[in-house]
């Protein structure tokens, strides 16, 4: 089985000069929590919704907003994007991805061709599903 068959290629992608209230926005309007910063059509960085959250103002959008605290949604995406983010190529094992989601604490990891250019995510939830199925299949 290879990542390519579960991952999802519904993506978001983003610039390093975009705002985070643009990414905000994003994030809003999806179901999708993460975002893949591509710059040149390369991955070279990824956005989560938490490391999103965390860089803005707890009381943005509340009745005790002041200037500073949306001065946070000006901050641009290089600020908080995680760099060099860990990759696998579309033809990888999904084991190399259960691999690394056991030993690392990321959520998501970015599929790319040999150009590193995006081509689709998956996410733990998308292995979580997968190892439900193969347990399930050999129940039976």
């Amino acid at each position: 089985m290879l990542v390519s068959e579960f991952m999802d290629t519904n993506l978001i992608t983003i610039k390093f000069d975009d705002k985070l209230s643009v990414v905000k926005a994003i994030f809003e309007k999806s179901e999708i929590h993460y975002a893949i910063v591509v710059e040149d059509k390369k991955v070279f960085a990824v956005v989560s919704d938490r490391d999103l959250y965390m860089a803005l103002s707890p009381n943005v959008g509340t009745v005790t907003e002041t200037l500073k605290d949306v001065a946070t949604l000006n901050k641009r995406v290089h600020q908080i994007a995680t760099r060099d983010p860990v990759v696998l190529k579309s033809d990888a094992p999904i084991a190399a991805a259960i691999g690394i989601f056991s030993e690392m604490p990321i959520s998501y990891i970015p599929i790319v061709n040999d150009r590193m250019e995006p081509l689709g995510i998956i996410s733990a939830r998308n292995v979580f599903k997968v190892i439900l199925a193969l347990m399930q299949t050999t129940t039976k």
